[in-house]
């Protein structure tokens, strides 16, 4: 649902100033990414690379479908000609990965494991991410739109939402896809399915999820509005179901930590 209103030059350089001076009063010397070869990190690192600051761009592969090991290539080549300040760095994570599972016990639910493994992976990037960035005194640039951080909750705690700050946050799915265009990123990661890369396999965020983001957009600015299911029929009914479930189950992912209080006639 692309928005024909859309503003993308006036928002890149309200995103890209408000990076330079967040930057600038945290004083560090710029910003690390976590490159997937999806849109998302292609938007959010041309964002960071545009504010003039140090950019690092870093690959984290962990027995990575080829096509997304070649997006993500792509973007680093193209974003690296087009600014000097970006540069790259690959970080193989596959032989930690499989140590980690050497030293661990399986369990025995299957689709719990894989689940479990899925979300070991983001937080080994996400401690490699604050690696590089502690090495060159950068902020980790999170890659989240609006409908996973704040609607569906389709990330993992402490590992890609583990981040210094948010640049595309408050931007639904179909908008990134228009600031993509507006800023250059390829073709092949701009039409590419969006997936998280966290299973080894090519599976989407769509087939995970249940739903396309076109559809939980959709379903999110119903649930904004206060509507409920009952007011819907069919295929709408059935995605309000899914966002709505997904928002409430994963409310402790988008929540701040929650703090046992003590009362003052206890300390």
């Amino acid at each position: 649902m692309p928005t024909t209103t859309f503003k993308a030059e006036e928002i890149t350089k309200h995103i890209v100033d408000w990076l330079r001076s967040y930057a600038e009063n945290a004083k560090v010397k710029g910003f690390v990414v976590g490159i997937s070869g999806g849109i998302d990190s292609a938007v959010t690192s041309t964002l960071c690379a545009l504010t003039g600051m140090p950019t690092l761009c870093i690959e984290m592969p962990i027995h990575q479908a080829p096509s997304h090991v070649t997006r993500a290539q792509e973007h680093i080549t193209a974003l690296k000609k087009r600014f000097s300040n970006v540069s790259d760095a690959r970080a193989d994570l596959t032989p930690v990965f499989d140590t980690f599972k050497h030293h661990v016990p399986e369990g025995d639910d299957k689709a719990r494991l894989d689940l479990t493994l899925a979300n070991t992976r983001a937080r080994l990037r996400m401690t490699t991410l604050y690696y590089f960035a502690g090495l060159h005194q950068a902020l980790v640039a999170g890659t989240g739109n609006k409908v996973e951080d704040f609607g569906v909750g389709f990330f993992t705690k402490y590992g890609d939402g583990g981040v210094d700050l948010s640049p595309i946050a408050d931007l639904k799915k179909s908008q990134v896809r228009e600031l993509a265009k507006y800023l250059m990123v390829p073709d092949s990661i701009v039409q590419a399915k969006p997936t998280d890369g966290l299973f080894g396999d090519d599976r989407s965020d769509e087939d995970q999820l249940g739903a396309s983001y076109d559809e939980l957009e959709w379903a999110m600015e119903q649930m904004e509005a206060g509507k409920d299911e009952n007011e819907f029929a069919g295929r709408q009914q059935e995605v309000f179901k899914i966002y709505k479930r997904l928002n409430t189950i994963n409310q402790h992912k988008m929540q701040p930590i929650p703090v046992c209080e003590i009362p003052l006639n206890l300390t």
